[in-house]
């Protein structure tokens, strides 16, 4: 499977529109957002119709401009081919994807150490890729100077499962970046998105 992965375009147009070109591309399945694709909210259908034009799966997560409770529940009700994977799981081909998003800016995350213990119990051992909107602790994903500012607690559910792929965005300033904890490899994807494909 190959799929396209973008995170943090905060509403720009002309990033939306040469992304929606790449995902026109035959090779692609499927188009994953990790979050902050609108400005606290404004822009978010201008999203949401463009992607569902393609006529593809288009999976995000909502980052810390669309948590508020029910906003993205409520905005994505309407497209047939948007889905919001928010503590939700999702079977593509033989992969499981897990969704997490919001938040960003806190070292720890309650909401999601209650759901990876669930996650954990019924998922260990099979193929997962995890996609979280805030970058996990300790990689280049989460460094701003000298300074690690990511998630202990993705870190720790990484350690823990092993995904094969991990995506997160967030932090502007390391767009692009990759790294791995242990065997799984880690992405920022970055506005400009990125093409991943998976055997």
């Amino acid at each position: 499977m190959k799929f396209l992965v973008f995170t943090d375009i905060h509403e720009n147009r002309q990033v939306l529109k040469d992304l929606v070109q790449r995902a026109k591309g035959k090779d692609i399945n499927f188009v994953i957002c990790t979050g902050d694709f609108s400005n606290f909210g404004h822009g978010i259908h201008v999203v949401f119709r463009a992607f569902e034009e393609l006529g593809k799966k288009f999976i995000v997560i909502p980052g810390n401009h669309e948590e508020k409770e029910g906003f993205l529940d409520d905005a994505i009700s309407r497209y047939s081919h948007c889905i919001n994977l928010h503590d939700r799981t999702m079977d593509i081909d033989d992969y499981l994807f897990l969704g997490h998003g919001g938040g960003g800016f806190s070292p720890e995350d309650v909401a999601f150490r209650k759901i990876a213990r669930e996650w954990y119990g019924k998922y260990n051992g099979k193929k997962i890729v995890l996609l979280t909107h805030g970058p996990p602790f300790g990689t280049a994903l989460d460094l701003i100077g000298p300074r690690h500012v990511g998630n202990y607690d993705y870190r720790k559910f990484i350690e823990r499962i092993k995904p094969k792929l991990a995506i997160s965005g967030h932090l502007h300033e390391t767009v692009g970046k990759q790294d791995t904890i242990g065997p799984t490899r880690l992405v920022n994807p970055g506005w400009d998105g990125m093409v991943i494909e998976l055997k």
